[in-house]
């Protein structure tokens, strides 16, 4: 059974950017569990987050984590809180090597973040996201990226690991 590329890290860290290049290098389908999200709720997830809170969005993401989950040889770009519950985490690193982008956030923040419920409008909060978030990204890591300027640079890093774990 071919193994999934999981992405996590931080809202704006590139995890979709970079999952694009693994799928044009390694010719694998990329996933984004935002996407699965919106498709699956039929609206945007900062209207989920105005309408509904950040809880409803979080269950709606914790069943397109056990839907990515359940498919084999993707690449799964996934929103930056997916790691805010073991569940999801336990899900995608069951047939997945997950990778943590860990992109510099003053990086992060030369991004267009307006589209991203927790980040709009201050910037303060990236930090404060990062501060609680650290721990969880290393935690469920099996390979942080770091030090890579590019989404090209960060997925070249992905695909030498994986395939050398999937082959070897």
């Amino acid at each position: 059974m071919k193994k999934n590329i999981v992405l996590i890290g931080m809202p704006g860290c590139g995890k979709s950017a970079v999952g694009k290049e693994l799928s044009a290098m390694l010719h694998m389908v990329l996933v984004d569990t935002d996407q699965m999200v919106e498709q699956a709720d039929g609206r945007a997830i900062p209207e989920i987050f105005a309408r509904e809170g950040e809880r409803t969005f979080r269950d709606k993401e914790t069943a397109a984590a056990k839907q990515a989950a359940s498919m084999t040889g993707m690449i799964i770009a996934t929103g930056g809180g997916m790691v805010l519950r073991e569940e999801n985490m336990r899900a995608l690193g069951e047939n997945g090597i997950v990778f943590f982008r860990d992109r510099d956030i003053a990086d992060i923040l030369g991004e267009d973040l307006t589209d991203r419920p927790l980040l709009s409008g201050d910037q303060r909060r990236i930090y404060d996201l990062y501060e609680q978030r650290i721990h969880l990204y290393r935690k469920y890591a099996h390979h942080t990226i770091s030090n890579t300027n590019t989404a090209r640079e960060a997925a070249e890093c992905i695909a030498a690991i994986y395939e050398r774990e999937c082959k070897g």
